[in-house]
């Protein structure tokens, strides 16, 4: 088909609130060897997102200045090296930025293919959250069969794809959520517990629900005062995962209890890897993850989809905290 030579995005020139994200007109990437250009059908909201928004995580060097971590839609062009084979199939795939624009250029090696039974919206919510889920609860954090895990923000995109992967792979979850009603919802996904931090000590509740053991892996977006208190939850030899720090950046560690108990402090950021290691993770998750997505048996919680022109009110609904599951901006 023929590409535009320009399309509409998002990318704001000055950060501020949701009202900065206004659809502007800016040149149609080309794909460079080894890529695919994506007609974007959906894309994938993500905390990453607001945080650039705001001016407080900037791309990564070489990544488009447009925010959007994750898309689905339809291979239309493929660069030198890349598959001709590719054009014209539904993928989905993880980005360093781009989404919220019409078209993306990305590497073959990121994307996956969209299964028959997928909506493009359902494939779009995929990518950031299994991608991230899979390499820190499952790689850094080495959950397996039979473990049980706490995850913090579990009715978020990270907190409902740990509950569902851990219900694939036998794992049992116990999440944090901030009222009863998100609680609920994250049982009704299947997570063995849901402790409302609000009216009570998650410390005191893991000690409780695992009788004193203490839990295997901890999956940490909070950071600051809560790392101390997750160190408390783990069992011996158990491993703390970071993967953001909403709550702050620093923190005061008990380090004798760490050595006293053989316990692992570890942590990553997806974004700034380079290509490699995201096509590395795409090729696991094709072989581990992949079939289950096929046969229909792990579909993305999905909150709400807007329109691409309406991004500010799907920040603004982000930014509220009351969303349970995915969101997702839609182009088609």
């Amino acid at each position: 088909m023929d590409v535009p030579a320009a399309m509409r995005a998002i990318d704001p020139t000055e950060p501020g609130g949701p009202d900065v994200l206004v659809v502007v007109e800016r040149p149609t990437p080309r794909p460079a060897p080894g890529e695919v250009l994506i007609r974007v059908a959906a894309a994938g909201v993500n905390r990453p997102d607001v945080l650039q928004r705001t001016g407080g995580y900037a791309p990564p060097p070489g990544a488009p200045s447009i925010p959007g971590l994750e898309v689905a839609g339809h291979v239309v062009a493929v660069g030198d090296d890349a598959d001709g084979h590719l054009i014209g199939q539904p993928v989905c795939a993880l980005l360093a930025g781009g989404g919220y624009a019409e078209y993306v250029a990305v590497s073959a090696g990121q994307c996956l293919p969209v299964p028959d039974g997928l909506s493009m919206a359902e494939a779009a919510a995929l990518p950031e959250t299994l991608f991230t889920v899979w390499t820190n609860l499952f790689e850094r954090g080495y959950a397996a069969e039979g473990d049980t895990v706490l995850v913090h923000g579990g009715t978020s995109g990270i907190g409902t794809m740990a509950i569902l992967l851990g219900k694939l792979f036998g794992i049992e979850v116990i999440v944090t959520v901030g009222s009863d009603a998100k609680a609920k919802a994250a049982r009704d996904l299947g997570a063995a517990q849901a402790i409302n931090y609000r009216t009570e000590d998650f410390v005191e509740r893991v000690a409780e629900i695992t009788q004193g053991k203490g839990v295997s892996v901890v999956l940490d977006m909070v950071g600051g005062d809560y790392v101390p208190r997750n160190i408390k939850c783990l069992g011996e030899d158990g491993r703390h995962v970071s993967i953001a720090v909403q709550g702050g950046a620093t923190a005061t560690i008990p380090i004798w209890d760490i050595m006293r108990r053989r316990l692992t402090l570890t942590g990553s950021t997806l974004r700034p890897r380079d290509v490699g290691f995201k096509e590395m993770v795409a090729d696991e998750l094709s072989r581990t993850v992949w079939p289950h997505v096929a046969a229909g048996r792990l579909r993305p919680v999905m909150d709400r989809c807007f329109p691409l022109e309406q991004a500010a009110d799907a920040h603004r609904r982000m930014e509220a905290g009351d969303h349970v599951g995915k969101i997702v901006l839609t182009l088609e």
